[in-house]
């Protein structure tokens, strides 16, 4: 179990991590390297991604979560998006969220 796992089980699943581990697991066997498969941009992990986001919106089914995961961290490994970085950001240039978190909610109160 993750540190964070252990100290904050209400903020973060190791379950989802054993999950999705097991399926990249899987899909080395079943499909080969991300190495290959995303590296070469033989497979586009973010398009992927969005289909298992519409497949588990059709059916509820959280294993679909999982495989987007993985394709998030395919893209992060081997960007197809040409001149990709990661730069830590603040709120200030945050994409975002939809709805209003407590924090803000408390704010107005």
């Amino acid at each position: 179990m993750s540190r964070l796992g252990k100290e904050m089980p209400a903020e973060y699943s190791d379950r989802f991590d054993e999950l999705r581990q097991n399926r990249c697991e899987t899909s080395f066997y079943k499909y080969g390297t991300a190495k290959d498969n995303f590296g070469e941009r033989l497979v586009n992990a973010i398009e992927s991604h969005d289909m298992c986001i519409k497949k588990y919106k059709e059916t509820g089914n959280t294993e679909y979560l999982c495989d987007a995961a993985n394709y998030l961290m395919f893209e992060f490994m081997y960007p197809q998006i040409k001149g990709a970085y990661f730069k830590a950001t603040d709120s200030g240039e945050s994409a975002g969220v939809v709805g209003t978190p407590i924090n803000q909610l408390k704010e107005k109160w």
